[in-house]
């Protein structure tokens, strides 16, 4: 499966991705938005390729990387559908440190993502979950017109920050409207 953007390959992840998704996730400034209880890295990558052979597919979470040279791997995106209702999805954007504010990165991969989910998918509701303290995430979500659902007090180590749980979400009518 793959998804083609002006300046990205949006594909289910190879072998060849390990080193690089290994190494961006042992980068320090990774971990700030995740807990001490997050699944490793290394079983992430299983659990990716895993989902890519099921039948049927209800998870979609894939490698992005860039369509010319240096054809770097420069995060994941997915929408995964197991365990919600039918038609909707959960949404995620995760860029490699060295490339967070990179000239709209998240809002091409995301864009992509979210044609995919309402048109190919043909989701109704795609929904998200992020740390408050995250403003990128925050700005995103606003940017492709999600509305903020609830804001609830996340597990102990997002208090430890200050921070909160934002759930939100977008429906296919507001998307349409925001790519018309």
């Amino acid at each position: 499966m793959q998804i083609e953007t002006r300046r990205f390959l949006i594909r289910d992840f190879a072998p060849d991705d390990a080193p690089a998704f290994l190494a961006y996730h042992a980068d320090p400034r990774s971990s700030k938005f995740h807990g001490q209880d997050a699944v490793p890295p290394g079983a992430l990558l299983t659990m990716f390729q895993d989902w890519a052979t099921e039948h049927p597919r209800r998870n979609y979470q894939f490698a992005v990387v860039q369509r010319r040279e240096p054809y770097s791997l420069v995060g994941c995106a997915g929408l995964r559908c197991a365990g919600l209702p039918s038609g909707q999805a959960e949404f995620g954007v995760e860029l490699a440190p060295d490339y967070w504010g990179a000239y709209a990165y998240a809002v091409e991969i995301g864009r992509a993502l979210l044609d995919f989910g309402f048109e190919t998918l043909g989701l109704e509701v795609v929904v998200g979950s992020t740390v408050g303290g995250n403003a990128a995430v925050a700005r995103l979500a606003e940017w492709f017109g999600a509305e903020i659902v609830a804001t609830r007090p996340g597990p102990d180590w997002m208090l430890q920050g200050d921070w909160r749980s934002v759930d939100w979400r977008i429906t296919r009518e507001v998307w349409q409207h925001q790519t018309s």
